[in-house]
């Protein structure tokens, strides 16, 4: 059956692959990003995801929805505690965890009328401590709560889905401090394959959700440890 989608993130990384894959699956798909979407056969949107007001009047022309998947996030190379400053505190919350509140808040009665889907792209280092920086595992925490909080709150409206992925070889792996050698990246997640956790997950029956989903590269990742 196909399914009104909106992408949030989807100029790269894990948003693309996820809009690329449910376009593919036979999904309406609207796709936004602050940037260009390199994609054919969906709808593109300009968005930046921390202006509300923005994402309200997204909101507003879209009207009906069926599915939104919040893919956008970000991290930064001086990610220590001692190298954060107040405005990268803030610069992570607002791409990492504001944001992703301002599209719930925007979004959740159409979802709610439709009876549909919110899926939450937040990163196991919202669970495990690891070296992605407190600002970012912070953040990523609070999208898991925010995740939860809403299934709570909705009494099975929305089927609230937290997916937890552990490294994945996308751009945001340039911005540490140092960016890992090509052999490792080739042990790790693809986009694709954190795409297809999304299709599963809103492909179930509706008798069924995933309340969060836990996805690691077999080769380097266990729980609570990197290789």
């Amino acid at each position: 059956m196909s399914r009104t989608v909106l992408v949030a993130g989807a100029s790269s990384g894990v948003g693309l692959a996820t809009a690329q894959q449910l376009r593919d699956a036979g999904h309406t798909v609207h796709a936004a990003a602050r940037r260009e979407i390199p994609l054919d056969g969906v709808t593109g949107h300009r968005l930046d995801i921390t202006d509300r007001a923005a994402v309200d009047a997204l909101a507003a022309e879209l009207g009906a929805l069926d599915v939104l998947v919040i893919a956008a996030g970000a991290n930064i190379k001086e990610r220590r505690l001692h190298q954060l400053t107040g405005e990268t505190w803030d610069f992570m919350l607002g791409a990492n965890l504001t944001g992703p509140f301002n599209l719930v808040r925007a979004f959740l009665p159409a979802l709610r009328e439709a009876r549909g889907d919110l899926v939450v792209i937040s990163s196991v280092s919202g669970r495990w401590t690891d070296r992605s920086g407190p600002a970012y595992s912070a953040a990523k925490a609070g999208a898991i709560a925010l995740t939860h909080g809403s299934g709570f709150e909705v009494d099975g409206e929305v089927r609230c889905t937290a997916i937890l992925p552990g490294v994945i070889d996308t751009p945001i792996l340039d911005h540490r401090p140092e960016p890992p050698p090509p052999e490792m990246r080739a042990q790790m997640l693809k986009a694709e394959d954190i795409a297809a956790t999304v299709l599963f997950a809103i492909s179930l029956p509706p008798r069924a959700y995933i309340p969060e989903l836990t996805i690691l590269p077999t080769a380097l990742q266990a729980i609570g440890k990197t290789q």
